[in-house]
């Protein structure tokens, strides 16, 4: 390495930490903002795009869209969701697959988004309240289904009476 090699690398770095400093300076004198909580709850301004709680609605009836699946359990990358099924008999002699807990552990969930994209009735969802602080652990498993909720059927058009399937040849 010879001596204006040298020179060079440090004029280099002295050309890098100026810009460094640059930007610190300016941040430095940028007036700062303190959002005062949980004094301004009332207009505090949460993101559309903020996932902070999952949740199962329901309707007026106490009815859900969840079949079941375990589709969201098996796309959570970190076994969050633990989807609890029972079978029952249908008036028909058929087995049919009822949800009979949907738990969601909060404290161990990385918000990624992966069990919503994934449910095929869109049954859960992320909603944006953002004051999930808890003093025991235990309190961070919800139950995401409502006691006595149960899925909500689908709204069948009734066929008219001289409906016949034709064939166009």
């Amino acid at each position: 390495m010879n001596f204006s090699t040298y020179i060079r690398g440090i004029f280099k770095g002295l050309r890098s930490l100026a810009g460094g400093m640059s930007v610190t300076g300016k941040e430095f004198l940028t007036p700062k903002v303190t959002m005062e909580y949980p004094e301004n709850r009332k207009t505090l301004v949460i993101s559309d795009r903020w996932r902070s709680e999952l949740i199962m609605p329901h309707d007026e009836q106490n009815e859900h869209a969840c079949t079941a699946c375990g589709i969201c359990m098996i796309n959570c990358p970190n076994g969050t969701i633990r989807v609890v099924s029972a079978s029952i008999d249908t008036e028909e002699g058929k087995k049919k697959k009822i949800l009979d807990k949907h738990l969601w552990d909060y404290g161990s969930c990385t918000f990624c988004n992966l069990c919503v994209i994934s449910c095929p009735s869109d049954a859960i969802v992320f909603n944006n309240d953002f004051e999930g602080a808890v003093f025991n652990r235990s309190k961070l498993v919800h139950q995401l289904n409502h006691t006595g909720s149960k899925l909500r059927e689908k709204k069948r058009e009734p066929l008219p009476a001289n409906s016949e399937k034709t064939t166009d040849k």
